[in-house]
């Protein structure tokens, strides 16, 4: 299996939270430098790691991680995963959104390790009480012909239903490393789990 490229995906407009949630300040940091770090400890110093955002995505510069920039539209998660198997030249794209701050290098290991078998397009974490996760997980070069033509199809399809049609692995994760940060409320109770150890 060849080695993943890490990638972080970025591109959502983050209206709920005010503003692009890659420069939201959590713990008195960008909120994208806690997975972005996992991330780089999960693959490696020698990784390629990549943030793939929209081109008016405001991000902080971060030395050494690549910006890849997907197509304005569709505003979809589905644009900046296919965006992500198209720049990473053939080979598998370890993703993880933005607003993942408790992903765990651990987690993130596991997910770029696991086999997917013969027939599997991904390796995708699965929590136990929100389910598969298709923004969390390896994403194999395989997968890219059947998610670029779902990217023309209209509705675009939701990405659990897409990836459980496309054949996903899942992998168990721990429901804490899942929670996310979509609000303000989101926010503050990141902050407080994280004051509180």
């Amino acid at each position: 299996m060849r080695e993943p490229v890490g990638v972080i995906l970025a591109g959502g407009r983050g209206r709920r939270l005010g503003g692009a949630k890659a420069t939201v300040r959590l713990a008195g940091a960008p909120l994208l430098d806690r997975p972005l770090s996992a991330l780089r400890e999960a693959l490696g110093p020698a990784a390629a790691v990549a943030v793939v955002a929209k081109g008016d995505t405001a991000l902080p510069d971060r030395p050494g991680t690549a910006v890849w920039r997907e197509p304005d539209s569709p505003r979809h998660p589905l644009a900046g995963l296919v965006c992500a198997l198209e720049r990473a030249g053939g080979r598998p794209v370890l993703l993880c959104p933005v607003d993942l701050p408790f992903v765990t290098v651990k987690t993130l290991a596991r997910l770029a390790t696991v086999p997917a078998g013969p027939s599997a397009v991904a390796v995708l974490a699965c929590g136990p009480d929100s389910g598969l996760q298709p923004l969390l997980g390896r994403w194999e070069p395989g997968a890219l012909t059947g998610l670029q033509q779902a990217l023309m199809r209209a509705p675009l399809p939701a990405m659990r239903a897409l990836a459980a049609g496309l054949g996903a692995v899942s992998v168990a994760v721990p429901e804490a490393e899942l929670a996310n940060v979509n609000t303000p409320a989101d926010l503050a109770a990141a902050q407080a789990r994280l004051a509180g150890g």
